[in-house]
């Protein structure tokens, strides 16, 4: 007899539309112009994803300079500082830009800012492909950083009345609020979006986390370990009461024996994560249990991105 466990299901969960239409825009480029099309960076985090685009034809490259001027480029979802389409542009090369639309967003606000005179504060990870394109949408030193509340007791801009921030789409929406009200407190004129940075992708999974953290002993999050919206689910797991919580990218990485016994898992996927992987998570736990499946929905999700018009068949 296989122990009784329920399965509680996350929703939403899995790809968004930005991860959705990045995808599609490497198939249809495969399609359009063949193999091998090149991509700047991982065309989204995960590595299911770009090993089966990889078979496909296309080649991940970390820089501009490692693509021939002769085939066709793809700016991954995250976005690029404006020196890699400008430097693409000068080679002459054919290039689609791939960055998800919440992520030229916060690229335009950046902008704006910047022609009313005031230097902008991100909030984000130092070093995540996101923030590098974000404040490479500005001169150097028009974009200070900040990852924690200590940060931003440490940051001097050259002028505390002339401020506005911005955030990283995927950070946790807990860790970020301190961190915005540690701004309002130190620069009370600090400017903030219009409308909230952080994704609704990030944010829906986040609440559905938070849903069935209470009724469960043990969270999975399918994700890879540098997809920062995944590795932000574990967080918001453990700080909502769930004990244990571990990111797997596949079934076979699941820590068995931190389970035993227990009689209720949460499962869920950062947005860059197909629903494949999670199909095989659940199987694997079918595999072991007498599995009752519950879903917890917490938001439904109807937002599409359209491809470049470069791609686009005409109707």
């Amino acid at each position: 007899m296989k122990p009784a466990l329920t399965l509680y299901l996350a929703a939403p969960r899995g790809f968004c539309a930005g991860v959705d239409r990045a995808v599609k825009i490497v198939e249809m480029a495969l399609e359009k112009w063949g193999a091998p099309v090149y991509v700047r960076h991982e065309i989204v985090h995960n590595k299911f994803v770009v090993d089966g685009l990889r078979d496909k034809g296309a080649v991940f490259v970390e820089e501009l300079h490692e693509c021939p001027d002769d085939r066709p480029v793809i700016f991954s979802a995250h976005g690029v500082p404006k020196s890699v389409p400008a430097e693409a542009a000068r080679r002459e090369m054919v290039y689609v830009d791939a960055t998800c639309p919440l992520v030229s967003k916060v690229h335009i606000e950046a902008e704006r800012h910047h022609d009313a005179g005031l230097q902008m504060v991100m909030i984000g990870h130092e070093g995540h492909p996101e923030v590098l394109g974000t404040m490479g949408q500005l001169p150097e030193g028009e974009v200070l950083l900040v990852e924690t509340t200590q940060d931003v007791a440490r940051i001097s801009p050259r002028d505390p009345e002339r401020l506005a921030y911005i955030t990283q789409t995927t950070l946790s929406v807990d860790d970020t609020a301190a961190i915005v009200a540690a701004l309002q407190q130190r620069f009370p004129s600090i400017k903030g979006p219009a409308k909230e940075d952080i994704c609704y992708a990030t944010t829906n999974r986040q609440a559905a986390v938070k849903a069935i953290a209470g009724k469960i002993d043990a969270l999975f999050v399918v994700g890879a370990p540098n997809s920062s919206n995944s590795r932000r689910l574990v967080e918001v797991g453990r700080g909502a009461g769930c004990a244990y919580a571990q990111l797997v990218n596949r079934a076979p990485e699941i820590d068995w024996r931190a389970i035993e016994g227990i009689k209720s898992v949460g499962i869920t996927a950062g947005a860059s994560a197909p629903e494949i992987l999670i199909d095989e998570v659940i199987a694997a736990f079918k595999d072991r249990f007498d599995v009752t499946l519950e879903l917890v929905e917490t938001a439904r999700e109807d937002i599409e991105f359209k491809v470049p018009r470069v791609l686009r068949v005409p109707a």
